[in-house]
């Protein structure tokens, strides 16, 4: 497999699958920082019960247990139980698939953010939108196949979205939402006719410098990489001209007209994006110096879930209304949960051995529970899902077998699942 996807240098024509899948692309929702799944989708019973007791049983100096700040309430008609942090989401549960047993390899910000994107915490390695990128290439030559919505750099940096040891036309493209998401996008006076003939001339210049130098795989991204922004100047203004959309739609994001940030505006702007045939679309909410890490206290958990669980559910809607959420693969999850015992005043630690994630459309279980941890969250007790199960579930259903989804590099074939990961089928429909 590795050989047979070399071909062309990493060129972005359409690939199929190894097998039919059901997703055709994904939308990745990522919360950095780390979502306490203890406040928002993992209820316990015995956590409230046991509210201000000592964590270590006989040790009265030990972190005492802190309850949850919101209440759970039973969302859909499955009745799937959500705390108050995510009232929208919670109405959406019929058609996402909760996992409650997700678990990774580390407890620091960098490396579990490393992790949940390319399954390494130890060393570089490309991103899941750079695998999936390259093994589907992109339906649109005039977008790129993999974009990232991030106002901010999230913890590692470009590293999320790198695509290493891949070819480089296969990493990711930064959007910031803003007056100008992409720089330089604007042509500056000149005819598409002036473009081309320029385009033209350089690009014959650079094969004939690239027939020398054949094994140079970045001299060949840099090349497609002109290509593909003279595709993007036609293009994407059109993406991101949100002025044709609907008071109606707008609302359901809860976007005001005429705004180009907010996670609603990243929420929109994915799907007119997934419409157009990007293949891989990831949203980062916040960064390093803004995010979910709750040491402190938990309640700035509040804003940052008011700020995205209008859109979140909004984005379901509407690809749901047009009839894309059955070939769209919504991913939503964060790089690790958090302690049922105090960190601080009000805040809960990190937790990489127990949190939460969801999928929803494209194959999923909508309306499922999947994974169950132990009576203070703390730990997985029932069908844990680690990191590598989570990529290969999602390899699986847009139609590829991770352990066959390789690159050879260094000697070796590599894959994002590294030696491990199984395709958690109970949770695809």
């Amino acid at each position: 497999m590795a050989s047979e996807r070399e071909v062309g240098h990493g060129s972005l024509a359409p690939r199929s699958p190894h097998f039919p899948g059901k997703a055709k692309r994904v939308i990745f929702l990522y919360m950095g920082g780390g979502v306490s799944q203890l406040d928002s989708f993992d209820p316990k019973p015995r956590l409230v019960a046991d509210h201000g007791k000592p964590s270590m049983s006989g040790d009265a100096k030990s972190p005492k247990f802190l309850k949850p700040f919101w209440e759970f309430r039973r969302g859909g008609r499955c009745g799937t139980e959500v705390s108050d942090l995510f009232p929208n989401v919670r109405e959406c549960m019929d058609d996402i698939c909760l996992i409650r047993s997700m678990h990774g390899d580390h407890n620091n910000h960098v490396e579990a953010t490393l992790g949940i994107h390319t399954g390494s915490v130890t060393v570089k390695r490309p991103s899941l939108g750079s695998w999936v990128t390259y093994g589907m290439g992109t339906v649109n030559q005039n977008l790129p196949g993999f974009v990232v919505l991030a106002p901010n750099l999230p913890y590692a940096g470009s590293q999320v979205w790198d695509s290493d040891f891949l070819p480089g036309n296969f990493q990711g493209v930064r959007v910031t939402p803003g007056l100008e998401p992409i720089p330089n996008l604007t042509r500056k006076g000149r005819s598409d006719e002036a473009e081309r003939l320029e385009l033209g001339l350089l690009n014959s210049y650079n094969k004939r410098h690239l027939k020398a130098r054949s094994a140079d795989p970045q001299l060949a991204a840099r090349i497609q990489s002109f290509e593909t922004a003279f595709g993007m100047q036609h293009e994407m203004p059109e993406v991101m001209d949100l002025s044709k959309e609907t008071d109606a739609t707008l609302k359901m994001y809860g976007l005001e007209r005429g705004s180009s940030e907010g996670f609603g505006w990243q929420c929109l702007v994915a799907r007119r994006m997934a419409e157009r045939g990007v293949r891989f679309i990831e949203l980062i909410d916040a960064g390093s110096n803004k995010n979910w890490d709750a040491h402190g206290n938990m309640k700035s958990h509040e804003p940052l879930a008011k700020n995205v669980d209008k859109p979140i559910a909004g984005l379901l809607n509407d690809l749901k209304s047009r009839g894309m959420l059955e070939d769209t693969l919504v991913v939503w999850t964060t790089e690790f949960g958090r302690t049922p015992f105090l960190d601080g005043e009000q805040g809960r630690n990190h937790q990489h051995g127990a949190f939460c994630s969801w999928m929803a459309g494209a194959g999923v279980r909508g309306g499922t529970v999947y994974g169950k941890t132990d009576e203070y969250g703390m730990e997985v007790a029932e069908h844990g899902v680690h990191v590598h199960d989570f990529h290969a579930t999602i390899l699986h259903l847009l139609g590829f077998d991770h352990e066959k989804l390789t690159f050879r590099y260094g000697g070796r074939d590599f894959r994002l699942t590294d030696v491990a990961g199984r395709v958690v089928k109970e949770i695809i429909s």
